[in-house]
């Protein structure tokens, strides 16, 4: 039998930067990004460390405790490792959950000095919903619906963080706002869990997927893409202009809308194009909030 390679500090940073994601980096730092330059209209530190915070280290969190603890999972599933995700070798357990610690540690550190009671509360509940996602006793993975409305958290809580940190005002446009986002990442969750339902299911995991069948949970995640479009029309102009941005969602999800559980992994190629989709849409809605500055200026 041949030894296993070694824990070389090029391979522990290789494995650490896989498992956390890359591709998905974007999607935390913009939203934290978006909601507090838009607040105070100023660059500062407080912008740039929570950029950097949301950008690596919440990743890093997110998905490393990820790794971990659905291992015997990823084992079984073959779309892991690489933007999927990391399936991590049994030595890098414990370097993962304490570098994940570690870096999110001195950031966490300085925005609760900058911070205010209130942002401490988010940013603490966020944290909470990235650790408990995935680590017992929790486990919110498994916990059919849950699991879809704690991803969600993990996208819109960092722009929620970053309004209350910058002292935001609120109105019911910037809440639909933000029902708009959770609804997306409701739905993102749903539509993506349903490639894994027989990786799951083996590995005696439950899911939305699992408990629901991932007919219908397609369906179910179609709604809440097209809920979050509705939602976008109540928004202050020109956010209403978002809505078309769900439409390419509805798109890629459509076609695997009567799929089976026997055949869900065909998922898959919908989910590809799902990763690379959120950049389109990341640039359409970085257009309309340019916009948005101009118009409030």
């Amino acid at each position: 039998m041949t030894a296993p390679a070694a824990l070389t500090p090029g391979r522990v940073l290789r494995e650490l930067f896989v498992s956390s994601r890359p591709v998905s980096w974007i999607n935390t730092a913009f939203p934290f990004a978006a909601a507090y330059l838009l607040t105070t209209r100023t660059i500062d530190v407080p912008l740039i460390i929570g950029i950097l915070f949301f950008l690596v280290p919440y990743n890093l969190a997110m998905y490393g405790v990820n790794d971990v603890f659905d291992y015997e999972s990823d084992l079984r599933n073959p779309r892991k490792g690489g933007t999927h995700g990391a399936v991590l070798d049994k030595r890098m357990h414990t370097i993962t959950l304490w570098a994940s610690a570690l870096t999110c540690l001195p950031f966490v550190v300085y925005l609760v000095v900058i911070g205010s009671p209130l942002s401490w509360l988010v940013l603490a509940l966020s944290l909470f919903f990235v650790v408990f996602y995935s680590a017992p006793p929790l486990r919110l993975k498994e916990r059919p619906f849950a699991d879809s409305m704690t991803s969600s958290i993990h996208f819109f809580s960092p722009a929620v963080y970053g309004l209350v940190l910058a002292g935001a005002v609120w109105t019911p446009q910037l809440v639909f706002v933000l029902v708009a986002f959770a609804l997306w990442g409701v739905a993102s969750h749903a539509f993506g869990a349903v490639q894994d339902v027989e990786a799951d299911r083996a590995a005696d995991i439950s899911s939305i997927a699992t408990a629901r069948g991932a007919r219908w949970t397609v369906r179910f995640a179609l709604v809440a893409y097209a809920l979050a479009g509705v939602a976008m029309l109540f928004t202050a102009w020109p956010g209403p202009l978002a809505a078309v941005l769900v439409v390419p969602y509805l798109v890629v999800c459509w076609p695997y809308r009567n799929v089976t559980d026997a055949d869900s992994d065909r998922a898959t190629a919908g989910w590809n194009r799902f990763l690379w989709l959120n950049q389109i849409a990341g640039f359409g809605t970085t257009m309309l909030l340019i916009w948005w500055w101009f118009l409030t200026a």
